[in-house]
């Protein structure tokens, strides 16, 4: 075999080895050893390995596609791009060819692991269970399984893989339920920065039990959150504030906020007026101002937070302590989807209701400068982040 080798790497033109002899040689370094000395064709059939090996196989089965994947918790350089097993669609799921996505909140949160419980859903000392972060999408069906009937190859898409993850990446799998046609009135880009913002906001408003006539103030009304809140509480007929800083003002007008406030210049809770409904899309309104701004009985509504655990254990039991005296019903928790929802966010949008605002665009390869811009806090609307390009 030393004799073999040596010829091999000398890739010498007579070389002649027998089918026996080639199926002892590694298979990598086999068949590319015949590819390479094999003078004629008729021989060159003869040298190849007839049957592939496991690693061979698997690539053939699962192809490389590139993906952010984090094996640590920790700053946003944590994320790295790596090649990974593009996946296979079970029967009931649609392979998507993933045109645009975003970073979210939740994203940079999973991130951190901020707050601390995310390590008990998702590893103690590290990410096991999601290593691939990314919960919306756009893009195209590239193929689908047998129980598939809705979608077709070629078919654009937007939706999302909630909890599940996965969509910083090239392509994801999803079954039929979370995904629908994208909106005729929407690029994919516009497309894929739907569903987070507006699920949250829909399903917060709804736990609000949100009222035509009522008036609601929505705090930090120009994030990815609170743009779809404003639209989705003057669809539900209710006057609307939105708090925003100086330079969101006009697109927090334009989104149809009856009212907006300048929070770098005036504080909510000191103009005298008085709210049924208080939504912190950022979880900075803080419980004295809210409270203050709102009448005795109504929903306080705490989206977002600081994340650390005891702070976040305090805020659970004040919260609980105001519902339980009657002064306001403390909403917090995690959003969820409903059936039904995705189709009614469609509908509005094509009803010229709802729309998406996008900040900035980043490659796939940038995503580390995504996950740090979202996370500093200014963004106006949503990030996208385009898997199928290059920076």
């Amino acid at each position: 075999m030393d004799i073999l080798n040596k010829c091999l790497w000398q890739r010498l033109p007579w070389i002649h080895l027998p089918l026996s002899l080639c199926r002892d040689v590694p298979q990598r370094r086999c068949c590319q050893a015949t590819l390479s000395v094999a003078p004629h064709p008729a021989r060159l059939r003869q040298y190849v390995c007839p049957t592939p090996s496991a690693h061979e196989s698997r690539r053939l089965q699962h192809p490389p596609m590139k993906a952010a994947v984090y094996s640590r918790y920790g700053p946003p350089d944590v994320v790295e791009i790596k090649d990974v097993d593009k996946p296979h669609p079970q029967d009931n799921e649609v392979l998507v060819r993933i045109h645009a996505t975003t970073v979210s909140a939740a994203d940079w949160r999973m991130r951190k692991a901020d707050p601390f419980l995310v390590r008990f859903m998702n590893g103690l000392w590290a990410p096991k269970k999601i290593r691939i972060l990314g919960m919306e999408l756009a893009g195209e069906v590239e193929s689908g399984g047998k129980a598939v009937t809705r979608f077709r190859e070629g078919d654009q898409v937007f939706g999302s893989t909630g909890f599940k993850f996965g969509t910083h990446a090239e392509y994801a799998c999803l079954t039929e339920a979370q995904l629908a046609t994208k909106p005729a009135n929407m690029t994919l880009e516009e497309a894929a920065a739907v569903m987070f913002g507006g699920i949250s906001a829909l399903h917060f408003l709804r736990k609000a039990k949100i009222q035509p006539g009522q008036k609601v103030l929505i705090y930090g009304a120009s994030g990815s959150v609170g743009v779809f809140a404003v639209q989705l509480a003057k669809h539900f007929g209710a006057r609307v504030t939105g708090v925003c800083s100086t330079t969101n003002l006009d697109l927090v007008k334009s989104l149809g906020a009856d009212e907006v406030v300048d929070y770098t210049r005036e504080d909510f809770s000191q103009a005298g007026r008085v709210y049924d409904v208080v939504l912190d899309t950022v979880g900075k309104s803080g419980y004295s101002r809210s409270l203050k701004s709102l009448k005795r009985g109504g929903f306080y509504v705490r989206v977002g937070g600081s994340g650390r655990l005891l702070p976040m254990l305090g805020d659970i039991l004040r919260g609980m302590w105001i519902s339980a005296t009657g002064k306001a019903k403390v909403i917090g928790g995690v959003a969820h989807s409903a059936a039904g929802d995705l189709p009614l966010l469609k509908g509005l949008i094509e009803a010229g209701e709802l729309r998406t605002v996008i900040d900035r665009r980043y490659s796939l390869d940038e995503i580390v400068e995504a996950h740090r811009y979202a996370e500093a806090g200014h963004k106006k609307g949503h990030v996208v982040v385009l898997p199928q390009q290059t920076s």
